[in-house]
């Protein structure tokens, strides 16, 4: 009997180790699960992170696109200011003369090309005698004594006038202030 009761406890013993293999291998198979699944949940993660970042890329890119259409003549109708600037001139001289003809002719070419840059989305920056001076819109050449109290710390004289192209100012206006 000693030997049966021996060999139960060596069955029983084997079938022991035996479970507890199947359940430390079991185990190793759970974690090795558990493992593929965060990788999987990394990558995933990479993934969604790697695609917001195009998404991001793509709308940064077309919003600089636009902004780049929008100013992209901004170099020569920059260079045409002074044009502009002399058709005014021109046109205070010609109106001192007789010459009605003449004046008729320079004030057509100088409605054509202001409406053609208008067009284009060129527009002038409107500046006033009595205006509240303002240093981010307006550049103050030099100031001189207010004749009038009302006009200190406000624009006496427009020397040069101010263009936006869109929401931009191209050039400022250029003026007097009272002090």
């Amino acid at each position: 009997m000693d030997e049966s009761v021996e060999e139960q406890k060596s069955v029983d013993a084997t079938e022991l180790d035996e479970a507890q293999d199947e359940k430390g291998s079991g185990a190793e198979e759970v974690s090795e699960a558990e493992q593929l699944h965060n990788e999987l949940a990394k990558e995933k993660d990479k993934f969604l992170r790697l695609f917001a970042e195009f998404e991001n890329f793509k709308k940064r890119t077309s919003k600089e696109r636009m902004e780049l259409f929008k100013t992209a003549g901004q170099e020569v109708i920059v260079s045409l200011l002074p044009v502009m600037d002399d058709f005014d001139r021109a046109l205070k001289e010609i109106e001192k003369t007789e010459e009605k003809e003449l004046l008729k002719g320079v004030e057509l070419i100088n409605t054509k090309l202001r409406e053609t840059l208008k067009a284009k989305g060129l527009e002038e920056v409107k500046v006033g005698e009595g205006d509240v001076f303002d240093a981010e819109i307006h550049d103050a050449v030099t100031q001189i004594p207010a004749p009038d109290d009302k006009l200190k710390g406000k624009i006496i004289d427009v020397i040069e006038k101010g263009f936006k192209l869109g929401d931009r100012i191209i050039r400022h206006p250029k003026v007097v202030v009272g002090n």
